[in-house]
């Protein structure tokens, strides 16, 4: 089954619910047992993926990719490192960090990937592989985007950042994280906030814990969040504080900009204390978008509402009369950058849909007529 379609889980206010996982125990599965640990994040949608398949083998989760090998964990005791995990090869599978596959009978390779309920992909980021998608996380519920007071917003990260995650299917919220540096978080909040367009951007700090709490409840019920953010914007410190463990080495960032290093050199899926997951991604520097959904449409909702309201259907939204989106401007209601931003992204997936279009025929005539995956050892240097 493909595991590039995408269904929206059921994301729910977190608040008071039984633990799930409670009473069911932890030991490690085998091809024999009934139904794999929801502790896991396994939900009813995976379940009818697998049911779909025939129900072969024993599902488990990928925690970790290291050069074409996955980790797979398959109970609560291997995902805490008490019992050793399944090892496996990613021959000819698409696989990331999240996804839920049922390894080979004789345990040696990924046999299926079921299909995701989310997932969170960009374009490979290095020119061989331009017309290549990466995936960083697979069946993610949540997707906190990560930004830093002490150095200036920066709306147009934000911006392409919202349109990934709208892509993804999971639920975006925003952190601005590094409270403890200034007096008033709030005028860097508010900046965020009229780019977020009604997604909560949350207030924390990794150093004082403060805001800490309120992100670990988002993973109540087992769900699964992961963060995306620049290197230096402390999402290691804010992983650590999270899990309760020094885990991500940090270190200081330049004073003169602001930023930092990687400390995360590759993704992970981490079981957070109580209930709930997080995918530890590495820092993102560059953000290069991938085929999108209507992530573009939901991301700049406000710039698609003004173009509603124009005179003529073909609008450019230059110099043309009755043109809503430039009166916004004239009045003062739309910056004249955020409608530039929004014509560059669009011009970019243009581009990439170019690409993509050149990329899949020469493949597809390198393979006589029969387009092949690329091999898992492409993205080893990503």
């Amino acid at each position: 089954m493909s595991s590039g379609s995408t269904a929206t889980p059921d994301l729910s206010v977190p608040g008071e619910r039984a633990n799930p996982h409670r009473g069911y125990g932890s030991a490690p599965m085998s091809s024999a047992m009934d139904q794999p640990d929801p502790a896991l994040g396994w939900a009813s949608d995976f379940d009818e993926a697998w049911i779909d398949l025939g129900r072969p083998g024993a599902p488990g989760r990928v925690s970790r990719l290291d050069r074409g090998w996955s980790t797979v964990v398959r109970s609560m005791d291997e995902a805490r490192g008490f019992a050793d995990p399944l090892r496996v090869r990613n021959i000819g599978a698409d696989v990331a960090v999240g996804d839920w596959v049922i390894p080979s009978d004789d345990g040696e390779r990924v046999e299926h990937v079921l299909e995701r309920r989310s997932a969170f992909t960009r374009r490979a980021s290095f020119d061989g592989m331009r017309a290549v998608s990466h995936t960083l996380a697979a069946n993610i519920d949540l997707v906190f985007l990560v930004h830093a007071l002490g150095s200036p917003p920066s709306p147009r990260r934000l911006e392409r950042e919202l349109v990934l995650a709208f892509d993804s299917g999971a639920e975006p919220i925003v952190v601005l994280t590094k409270t403890d540096l200034v007096d008033d978080p709030e005028p860097g909040r508010a900046a965020l906030a009229e780019v977020a367009l009604g997604v909560p951007v949350l207030l924390a700090s990794g150093k004082t814990s403060d805001g800490v709490e309120a992100i670990r409840s988002y993973a109540e019920g087992n769900r699964t969040l992961t963060f995306l953010g620049a290197s230096g914007v402390g999402k290691s410190t804010l992983v650590n504080a999270l899990i309760g463990a020094q885990r991500q080495a940090t270190f200081e960032v330049r004073e003169g900009d602001q930023r930092g290093r990687h400390t995360t050199v590759a993704a992970e899926l981490v079981p957070l204390p109580g209930d709930g997951w997080l995918i530890d991604t590495p820092g993102v520097r560059a953000l290069s978008l991938w085929l999108s959904g209507d992530g573009i449409e939901r991301a700049f909702a406000d710039v698609f509402d003004l173009m509603d309201d124009c005179r003529f259907r073909d609008c450019k939204h230059d110099q043309e009369p009755g043109c809503a989106v430039q009166a916004a401007i004239a009045a003062g209601d739309l910056d004249p950058v955020r409608l530039h931003s929004l014509e560059r992204l669009i011009e970019e997936e243009a581009a990439l849909e170019e690409e993509q279009r050149a990329h899949d025929k020469a493949a597809d005539k390198r393979a006589g007529g029969r387009t092949l995956p690329p091999e898992e050892s492409e993205f080893d240097e990503l």
